[in-house]
Order: structure tokens, then C-alpha cells, then sequence
């Protein structure tokens, strides 16, 4: 049996993190089960410490931000966590759901673009980030969730980058001032704002809301694939993840009322509606069906990574009596073939 590393205390600090730092999230995994939960949150906790480690240093000390983090994630792996509550709840997650090794690296590689400062001349390039920094969370929920097939880990994909890409249409004005542009560089030109320009004095035009309601119209398209593979998750973890999935769309709800301004204010949900979303995440979809499209080649290398659940060895029925005998008969002859290599003095192994 392997040992545990993480304690009561590790997994307390773990969900105080994410109470503080993902409310959204935190208000979801309330209909989580308590066995998927707590590993939800130590997940989440490692993925927030990952992610204020490089956004909450100086910018000539990322990339060595970034090389701790990738030496944090050799270590939880090899069953040598840092002294971290985040960092010995990660080693047991990985170790107990038989998550990838990549899945984890692909969100610190997204968080070294960050540092690089990184911009996106395409939406299919800055789905690429997406996919790291938020579709191998995803990802890696599915597992910790039960689920290890492929078009089910392309739907968490899809949420993943769905809201991803939420994030980016709300925080338009923040990121502005700090700096950082997310914004498809194409797209801005094809509306005549000068990126550069933009950022150094970002103010909200009639362009510039065309361009976050365009984002949040890609958003929704991939909130609609993601909700099919939701029906495909073990019936307790579905409640949760549709909840995540409405709450995150209502951020785009909210900066569409109001006009699609995200340089002025933050788009939030509030409370009393959280509460709605999360009691209509209760009830199950009209009609459950599985999306059949594959992941999107941005994200292909996530599901790729995955290990696809061992189908159980075939047996042939009681009932079935020539299958039956034939099965026999075959038993029959490996045991003959296995005693005439033992008269030879060979194996049956031997090349």
C-alpha cells in the first residue's frame, strides 16, 4: 500500500486556499463527494500556488519561478513532495488516479508563457495556451473523477478552454494594466486597434466590445460541447461540473448586460445567483448524449497523454457451451505445448 503523505492539516490548508483564491470553484465542488473533493482540492491548491508563484514575481525572476515549479512537480512525482501542504497533497493525487506526468508539466509549460510575456497572433494560438494553463486542469479532474475515456476527456477539454477564454474577455482591462495581452493580435488589427497602443492606454471602444463579445461567442460554442460530455461522468461529480460550467458561462452573461465592457469593471456573478445556477445543476440534462467530436488538435496531446482504462479480458458466458468447450480445448493445448517445452529443457518465454 502506498503511503500517504499528505495529513488532516495539508488537506485544510488545501481547501482554505481554494475558499480564498477560486470562489467560483469553491461554490461548485460543494456538490462534489467528499471522495472526490478533497483531491479536487489539493489538485486546485497546487495549480493556484503554481500560478501566483509566477504571476506574483518580478518579471526578471520568472523563468526561475517557473524551473522551482517544474522541480516541485519531479518531486511530488517521485514520491519526494516539498514541505508543502499543496506539494505532498499533489504526490498521493498523482500517485492514487494515475494522472500523467505531462498533464501537470503541460500547465507549468502554459505558466512559463506567461513569463515569457508571450502573445497570441491567433485564436488557435492562444487556444494552445489555454490548453495548457487550463484544459490539463480539466483533464486531470476528469481522472481524479473516475473517467478515462477519450472523447469524455475531449469534453473536459473543451470546458477547460471554455473557461479559459471567459477569464480572458473579463479581465480584458485588468491584464491591460499589467501589462499582458491575450486578445488574438489578429484580431485586433482586423478591427484597427493598435495592440501597443492599446496597452498603453486601454479604453473601452465599440471595436474593443465587438472583440470580447466574438470571444465569448467562441466560449459558449465550447460550453455546448463540453455540457454533452458532463452526462458521460459518474452521477455524483455531474451536479458539480455543471455547476462550474453555468457559472463560468453567467461571467460572459454578465459582461454581455453590460455592454461587454471589461475595461471599466469586473463581470462577477453574485451569490443569490450562484445559488440558482448550482440548484439547477441539480437537475439532469433533457437530452444526455456524448459529443462524437474528437479533441480539438490544440488539446489532442492532453487526451493522448492519458492511458485508456484496461478493457476487461473477454469471457465467454455459462450458457455459451460451444464457446465454452472451445475455450477448454485451447486451455488444453497450452498446457500441452507447455509441457513439451519442459520435457526439451526450454521455456515457453525463451526468443
Amino acid at each position: 500500500m502506498t503511503r500517504s503523505h499528505a495529513g488532516a492539516a495539508d488537506h485544510a490548508a488545501c481547501r482554505a486556499a481554494i475558499r480564498t483564491g477560486s470562489r467560483s470553484f469553491f461554490a461548485a465542488s460543494a456538490l462534489l463527494p467528499a471522495s472526490v473533493r478533497r483531491p479536487a482540492y489539493g489538485l486546485y491548491a497546487f495549480c493556484r500556488l503554481s500560478d501566483d508563484a509566477v504571476d506574483e514575481t518580478a518579471q526578471q525572476n520568472r523563468a526561475a519561478a517557473v524551473a522551482r515549479l517544474s522541480e516541485r512537480l519531479s518531486l511530488a512525482y517521485s514520491g519526494r513532495p516539498r514541505d508543502a501542504a499543496a506539494d505532498r497533497a499533489l504526490a498521493d493525487i498523482v500517485a492514487e488516479f494515475e494522472i500523467p506526468q505531462a498533464l501537470p508539466a503541460a500547465l507549468i509549460e502554459g505558466l512559463s508563457w506567461d513569463a515569457q510575456g508571450r502573445r497570441y497572433e491567433t485564436l488557435s494560438d492562444l487556444t494552445a495556451y489555454a490548453a495548457r494553463v487550463a484544459a490539463s486542469v480539466g483533464a486531470m479532474m476528469t481522472l481524479i473523477m473516475g473517467a478515462r475515456d477519450r472523447l469524455v476527456l475531449a469534453r473536459a477539454c473543451d470546458l477547460g478552454l471554455a473557461m479559459q477564454l471567459t477569464n480572458i474577455a473579463r479581465d480584458v482591462g485588468e491584464d491591460a494594466r499589467a501589462g499582458r495581452l491575450y486578445l488574438p493580435l489578429a484580431w485586433l488589427r482586423e478591427a484597427g486597434i493598435d495592440p501597443d497602443a492599446f496597452l498603453a492606454d486601454p479604453v473601452l471602444t465599440p471595436e474593443l466590445q465587438g472583440l470580447v463579445a466574438r470571444l465569448l461567442a467562441v466560449a459558449d460554442a465550447l460550453y455546448e460541447r463540453a455540457e454533452a460530455g458532463i452526462a458521460e461522468l459518474p452521477s455524483g461529480c455531474r451536479p458539480a461540473i455543471r455547476a462550474a460550467r453555468l457559472i463560468y458561462a453567467e461571467i460572459g452573461r454578465d459582461l454581455e448586460r453590460a455592454g461587454h465592457d471589461s475595461i471599466g469593471r469586473r463581470a462577477r456573478v453574485p451569490g443569490r445567483r450562484k445559488a440558482v445556477l448550482m440548484a439547477r445543476a441539480l437537475f439532469p440534462l433533457s437530452e444526455a448524449r456524448i459529443c462524437a467530436e474528437p479533441a480539438l488538435p490544440e488539446v489532442a496531446f492532453l487526451v493522448e497523454a492519458v492511458r485508456p482504462p484496461e478493457e476487461a479480458p473477454r469471457t465467454v458466458p455459462w450458457w455459451n457451451f460451444p464457446g465454452q468447450v472451445v475455450r477448454v480445448l485451447d486451455l488444453i493445448e497450452v498446457l500441452r505445448e507447455r509441457d513439451a517445452f519442459a520435457r526439451e529443457g526450454a521455456s515457453p518465454l525463451s526468443p
